[in-house]
């Protein structure tokens, strides 16, 4: 790490400081090191995820953490609420908190696993949410919307899932057994990584059985699919339950 003439007597212990006898550690807030904010341990953990944390409350605010505290809980309630019409939660008596779980009591019968289920949001544009955790909760289906999402949003999601659903109890599980169907590479001159196209994604999966260019593609909306961001880090491979959904920028 290289610090500025500025900044780097604040950095943290320890230090190994070069003097007259040689090189000397100095392992405290102390003597060279008198402004440093503290010494770095081990359990302490990736400190660039304390300093992100720290920004995102301090841009905030205490009213501004309120109201991202109670917009997350009323996110999550709100799918448990309409996802409830064709999925099981895990706890149907009273609201949730910022997660909505279930459990696969209403795929039983169907062929079709928390997995299989999981695999075919990738198909409808969507990433797959945490699945079979907690533990306790059996084929569980963790959904954390977060404060970010617009009621549109949420519901362009919740009917998804809910197609997604009838389908399940319709029989369809050669729907799901194939899924994810495989991503073309992409054309030269295009990131790999990169959304799709309007064409690429009709041509994936227009054919398939029961296949449609449907919720979750946004191609309904005259834009290409977004990369699947996890909704708390915004990494594109972490498992949640939101993807191709715009972000709010910057602090409320």
């Amino acid at each position: 790490m290289v610090l500025s003439e500025a900044l780097a007597p604040f950095a943290p212990a320890p230090w190994v400081v070069s003097g007259p006898s040689g090189l000397e550690l100095v392992e405290e807030a102390k003597d060279q090191a008198a402004q440093a904010f503290g010494r770095m341990s081990a359990f302490h953990g990736q400190m660039g995820m304390f300093v992100r944390a720290y920004a995102y409350m301090r841009s905030h605010g205490a009213d501004g953490l309120r109201q991202v505290a109670e917009d997350a809980v009323l996110n999550a309630n709100y799918i448990k609420a309409r996802l409830s019409q064709e999925m099981t939660p895990a706890f149907p008596d009273g609201p949730c908190m910022h997660e909505a779980l279930f459990d696969d009591a209403w795929l039983e019968g169907t062929g079709v696993t928390t997995l299989d289920f999981a695999k075919a949001m990738i198909d409808e544009g969507f990433h797959p949410m945490t699945m079979y955790f907690p533990l306790v909760v059996h084929g569980a289906m963790l959904i954390e919307p977060t404060e970010t999402e617009s009621k549109a949003e949420l519901d362009r999601f919740c009917e998804a899932l809910l197609l997604l659903a009838q389908a399940a109890k319709a029989g369809d599980a050669e729907r799901f057994k194939g899924a994810p169907l495989p991503r073309p590479a992409a054309p030269a001159g295009r990131n790999p990584g990169g959304p799709e196209t309007q064409a690429d994604l009709a041509a994936r999966v227009g054919d398939r059985p029961g296949g449609r260019v449907g919720l979750g593609s946004d191609t309904r909306h005259g834009r290409a699919p977004q990369p699947a961001r996890c909704c708390v880090c915004q990494s594109h491979n972490a498992f949640c339950g939101f993807s191709a959904m715009p972000r709010r920028k910057g602090p409320r």
